[in-house]
């Protein structure tokens, strides 16, 4: 039995997802070591437990009080068709549940799998996406493990799967015909933690790691008469910092910005003439 702990955390115990997980913890401050097959590990500072679990399994988990929080993906989320709070999406293992069938196959529309068969490891995902789109006779069957070989094999028209790369279905003679829906990886939780403070305190920290990923520190000189120029184009989360320069013809500016428009904001500083741009990566921030 786990004693008196303040949290427990479960994370998927094998895959990306775990890796990922496992560098998101650490980011927000938690220490624990990784021991073989031992399925928790305890945190010695906060007495947190992380418990290592199968991704599916750990929003039911999360939804009957048995962790408090949970790292899954939002498919097993709605999969399981469980009451959970999402806290935060955490930008990786980024995917889509699509139906796919063979190559050769006639399916064009979800009409078209009407009376048809069809395999899924997300069955209530399939059941609930053609109930949606008003084809009520598709017979959804509940397959787990190597759901791609079931066409070959004649036992279903189609699946309903997880779709990253697509190579998984080129080797088996499938194609992707259209998508039930995006997935990634989130932060959930339940509404009733062991330690309230404590859950608050390790969904800021978490917060502060997204955060961190999202934005990165520039630092660049810029013209003093062009400064109101360079703010319109770096904005920054609230203001940029502006601090005087020996030479009163210049200013350095430092600013957040989306690391995702980067190179298109250092193209147009460089053009209004800022000099000594510098992107930073950052740890750790509170916005």
């Amino acid at each position: 039995m786990l004693g008196s702990e303040r949290l427990r955390i479960a994370v998927p115990s094998k895959g990306r997802l775990r890796d990922n997980a496992i560098e998101i913890l650490k980011g927000a401050g938690l220490r624990f070591r990784l021991s073989g097959r031992r399925l928790f590990s305890v945190c010695s500072d906060t007495d947190t437990r992380i418990i290592f679990s199968n991704v599916q399994d750990i929003p039911v988990l999360v939804a009957e009080g048995v962790v408090d929080l949970g790292i899954t993906g939002s498919d097993q989320v709605a999969e399981k068709r469980v009451e959970v709070v999402e806290h935060h999406k955490l930008g990786f293992g980024r995917c889509r549940v699509s139906v796919a069938a063979h190559k050769d196959s006639e399916v064009r529309k979800p009409a078209d799998l009407s009376g048809k068969v069809v395999g899924s490891s997300f069955a209530n995902l399939a059941a609930d996406y053609f109930a949606r789109e008003g084809v009520d006779d598709v017979h959804v069957i509940a397959i787990e493990g190597a759901v791609e070989v079931m066409v070959l094999l004649g036992l279903v028209d189609a699946i309903v799967e997880i779709v990253e790369t697509g190579n998984s279905l080129l080797e088996n003679d499938l194609v992707e015909l259209w998508p039930v829906r995006a997935a990634e990886a989130v932060l959930i939780g339940n509404d009733r933690p062991r330690d309230t403070a404590e859950c608050e305190r390790f969904l800021r920290r978490v917060e502060g790691v997204l955060a961190a990923r999202r934005y990165s520190l520039l630092e660049y000189n810029c013209p003093a008469d062009k400064l109101e120029e360079a703010t319109r184009i770096t904005p920054g989360f609230s203001s940029p910092t502006v601090t005087r320069l020996l030479d009163d013809r210049w200013v350095a500016v430092r600013v957040l910005v989306e690391r995702d428009v980067i190179h298109g904001v250092l193209d147009q500083l460089e053009a209004i003439g800022c000099v000594a741009i510098l992107e930073s990566d950052l740890r750790h921030t509170r916005l």
